[in-house]
């Protein structure tokens, strides 16, 4: 397996997001979902990235029961900070304050059934708390023993820094994908000048670059892609089309347009570890043949011509919660 570097952490080039093993994108199954953890790690895969309201709670239990005996081959990474209201799972608070982000982490830790994390993060910036505070109670967690590193999700540029001078920053995560540009905009430039990683959580744009979506009736009727915009009406119809002509540079390639999607993301920098989810091993195993796709200049001056920036149709999340991404 090829390695790459978060800050100061040594992973796998591709990590495995589990969120989709508990909620979020149609029906689950727990053992296979495990099975699938047991097989990312057997083919090198060292990265598994939850965090607690993925369920809530529920993801990290299940990453907790998948790698007992097996904590040695793991590099652990949680997040803390997005409040789930337990009556309707749409309606989300941010809680960056460091009395929640202390008790938050010690929650994570019992349910993963580990004294330690590799990574810990801020899930989103709490805009009613200076970065500073939140930041001061993760470097708190570094000394304490209870995370190696820390990371931030959906931060601004400028965040990132004013929270690197407080404590290293180890990586920053956000969306990123041949149809969700935007880190293009000053994040990665501020990431490489300051030597922090960058996860890209949905590299395969939800599911919708692999090609295996091609109706919005496909998604079931609990799927979250129901209520996001590049997934409905006329949007969906534009984003299908997009994925066409990434199908065709696949097959031109020998390869699918998911090891296409992917191999793209590998390329545009050392620092940068996708985390594609999946709870099937079917798709991790053709997820990690990206890694064998060779992408030269032509072949990237192609792509990006075909799935520039603001190709897709649609914003990435709907509006109400587009507000909580740190601008």
């Amino acid at each position: 397996m090829q390695t790459r570097q978060l800050g100061g952490l040594k992973v796998s080039a591709i990590g495995l997001g589990c969120m989709g093993m508990s909620e979020f994108y149609g029906p689950r199954d727990e053992a296979e979902s495990i099975a699938t953890i047991h097989r990312a790690l057997e083919l090198g895969v060292t990265l598994l990235d939850t965090a607690d309201m993925y369920g809530p709670y529920t993801n990290e239990e299940l990453v907790g029961r998948a790698i007992r005996g097996r904590r040695d081959q793991v590099v652990l990474a949680t997040k803390c900070g997005i409040v789930r209201d337990a009556k309707n799972a749409m309606v989300r608070g941010i809680d960056g304050s460091p009395d929640y982000i202390r008790t938050s982490c010690d929650g994570s830790l019992h349910r993963l059934g580990v004294d330690h994390v590799e990574l810990y993060q801020l899930h989103r910036v709490d805009p009613k708390v200076p970065i500073e505070d939140s930041v001061g109670a993760m470097a708190d967690l570094v000394r304490a023993g209870k995370t190696r590193f820390i990371g931030l999700s959906e931060a601004s540029a400028q965040t990132l820094r004013r929270a690197h001078k407080v404590h290293p920053i180890a990586s920053l995560q956000s969306e990123y994908s041949l149809w969700s540009r935007d880190p293009e905009d000053g994040i990665l430039q501020t990431c490489r000048e300051l030597c922090v990683g960058f996860l890209a959580y949905s590299p395969l744009g939800r599911g919708f670059l692999t090609g295996q979506i091609r109706r919005f009736e496909d998604l079931a009727p609990d799927d979250y892609r129901r209520h996001s915009p590049r997934f409905q009406g006329d949007n969906f119809e534009k984003n299908l089309a997009l994925v066409r002509r990434i199908e065709e540079i696949a097959v031109a390639k020998s390869c699918k347009p998911s090891q296409l999607a992917l191999a793209w993301v590998l390329a545009q920098g050392e620092f940068i570890v996708p985390i594609p989810g999946t709870k099937r091993r079917t798709y991790l195993e053709e997820n990690l043949g990206s890694l064998a796709v060779t992408l030269s200049k032509e072949d990237l001056a192609h792509i990006n011509a075909v799935a520039p920036q603001g190709a897709a149709a649609g914003l990435r999340y709907p509006e109400v919660m587009m507000q909580a991404v740190n601008r």
